[in-house]
């Protein structure tokens, strides 16, 4: 989950792919809730920007807040990552239910 930039870095951080991908999981798991057997979603867009980094051993917290379904099947979060009170990544990302 980790990246020194390829030696550009004094210390690994939080590499930005590894970022994004807790905020997918965490947004799929609380889909996951609320879907009926036999569906799952699928991620489809990610909008985040992350704004600072977090180092080895860092404690960081995912958030995900589904804000809006569209069309039944298109769910729109929230996302956020933290370490204590700093932001470190917040955006969106949006999932489609389908069928399993």
């Amino acid at each position: 989950m980790l990246t020194d930039v390829g030696g550009q870095l004094k210390a690994p951080v939080l590499s930005t792919p590894a970022m994004i991908a807790m905020m997918e999981r965490n947004a799929a798991l609380l889909a996951a809730e609320h879907l009926s057997d036999g569906q799952a979603t699928v991620g489809f867009e990610v909008c985040v920007k992350h704004v600072a980094a977090a180092i080895d051993g860092a404690q960081c917290t995912v958030h995900a807040r589904l804000r809006e379904i569209a069309d039944g099947r298109k769910l729109r979060f929230d996302v956020e990552v933290r370490e204590g009170d700093r932001t470190i990544g917040v955006g969106t990302h949006e999932r489609r239910v389908v069928s399993r």
